[in-house]
């Protein structure tokens, strides 16, 4: 079995799938009356044409490392969005395509307080939290046509290292 292990979530080796949100390093300003440091517009958010922003609540069950990935999808109308409602790491697994089909798959571990926002169309693994529980805000998009395409793969251990 093919075997890949997890790297520290980093804004740089990221960006070819999305954006890492997170509020860390000066915030852009301050607001509610010096209280309050906003990190502004952290995401490169797309709806598409015909759709709109939608916030969803997910509850996915924990997974443990190794991981055995089967599979990867992808969203071909808009971005997607995963933020934890808690502090605990989650398991981010994106790939390149390669003509339609997935390619140098890559694994990434996240720091506690990071989400991450795959960016139209990117290969990614579906969500695994790392812990329980595993409550996630997802923003995406919400319209009437279809907006998810699955791809079976051989199975690939995911480790830690």
């Amino acid at each position: 079995m093919k075997r890949i292990v997890a790297q520290p979530l980093t804004d740089e080796a990221f960006a070819p799938f999305g954006d890492v949100l997170h509020a860390s390093g000066s915030p852009d300003k301050m607001i509610n009356q010096g209280l309050c440091g906003r990190h502004h517009d952290r995401a490169r958010m797309d709806f598409g044409p015909d759709g709109r922003a939608g916030i969803s609540i997910f509850n996915a069950e924990k997974r443990d490392l190794p991981y055995t990935l089967d599979l990867v999808e992808r969203h071909p109308e808009g971005s997607q969005a995963f933020i934890p409602m808690t502090l605990e790491p989650f398991l981010v697994i994106v790939a390149e395509d390669d003509g339609g089909k997935p390619s140098n798959i890559q694994a990434f571990i996240t720091s506690p307080g990071q989400g991450i926002n795959l960016l139209r169309n990117t290969w990614h693994g579906v969500l695994t939290p790392l812990s329980t529980p595993g409550f996630f805000a997802v923003v995406d998009r919400i319209g009437d046509t279809p907006n998810l395409e699955e791809f079976p793969l051989e199975p690939i251990l995911v480790t830690a290292e």
